[in-house]
């Protein structure tokens, strides 16, 4: 959509890993009390989970989505019931091709995978809490078996909003050339996946935004960088997401620094996304 289209511009601005740790859930009530923050995806299965539960019930304006986890990550069911997703402790493969392959090619694990994503889905409606949106960890929630199981259990769960990451290379390359290589292989492949994310989506008339920035820059989305990269932006609806956090002393994520919540906190930001005509919004927001 084009900034002429007469359509308010709207602006989600993202924390990702909301109970995750302590110091998460401090960084994205910071960000979203002071700063620009608008919404906040949920790990149902972190370490601090039931603090983020108390915090965004505090906060009734913050709209908090699940951030599924089906790697480098704990899962809801016992290792007994999901044999071949899980290790005897419990937690996911961090072989994120493997995983995925496995998640394709494998029909018990795809029944698995199936049971523990309804599973996730089951623990964030028992909190009480609205549910936003869906995006999840590592973006494995946009690999086509995942995506196809969130669509088919969307009417149950009351999921209508996905996040399709999708945001172009060469403007990201203009503002910031470091990893080159990487960033062109997540271009291309999560490229590949939103196309085919977005048509299963409009199907299912399941709302995405226009972009979604923050693969690319995944741990340096900072104040300089939003600075440049909001005026550049052409889309009207886009999510910009992070990984704020008050402190790395609390094993918090790969990722999460201090330097994005201040980029969360700045007036710059807040001027910035003003003057390029954004209003702050949710997911909810898009319909």
């Amino acid at each position: 959509m084009s900034q002429g289209s007469g359509r308010p511009r709207l602006a989600i601005i993202t924390g990702d890993d909301f109970g995750f740790s302590s110091a998460v859930n401090r960084g994205i009530i910071e960000a979203h009390e002071r700063g620009v923050l608008t919404s906040a995806s949920l790990m149902v299965t972190g370490e601090a989970f039931e603090e983020a539960v108390a915090l965004a019930k505090t906060h009734p304006r913050l709209a908090v989505g699940l951030h599924l986890v089906v790697s480098s990550g704990y899962a809801v069911l016992p290792p007994s019931r999901i044999p071949g997703l899980v290790d005897a402790h419990g937690r996911f493969s961090s072989e994120l091709v493997r995983a995925g392959l496995r998640f394709q090619f494998k029909p018990r694990v795809r029944r698995e995978l199936r049971l523990e994503i309804r599973a996730q889905l089951e623990k964030f409606r028992q909190t009480g809490l609205a549910l936003s949106h869906v995006d999840g960890h590592q973006h494995f929630h946009v690999h086509p078996v995942v995506l196809g199981v969130l669509i088919e259990l969307a009417e149950e769960f009351g999921i209508r909003a996905v996040r399709l990451p999708g945001e172009e290379l060469k403007l990201t390359l203009k503002i910031d050339r470091s990893r080159l290589i990487p960033k062109a292989v997540y271009s291309w492949l999560f490229g590949w996946l939103r196309r085919y994310g977005e048509r299963r989506l409009q199907a299912a008339d399941i709302e995405f935004a226009d972009r979604v920035y923050g693969l690319l820059q995944t741990g340096r989305m900072t104040e300089e960088y939003l600075l440049r990269l909001i005026p550049r932006i052409g889309a009207a609806r886009v999510e910009i997401y992070s990984h704020p956090t008050v402190s790395l002393d609390c094993g918090d994520p790969e990722g999460a620094s201090r330097a994005q919540l201040d980029a969360l906190l700045s007036e710059g930001v807040r001027r910035t996304l003003a003057s390029s005509g954004f209003q702050l919004a949710t997911y909810p927001s898009l319909s």
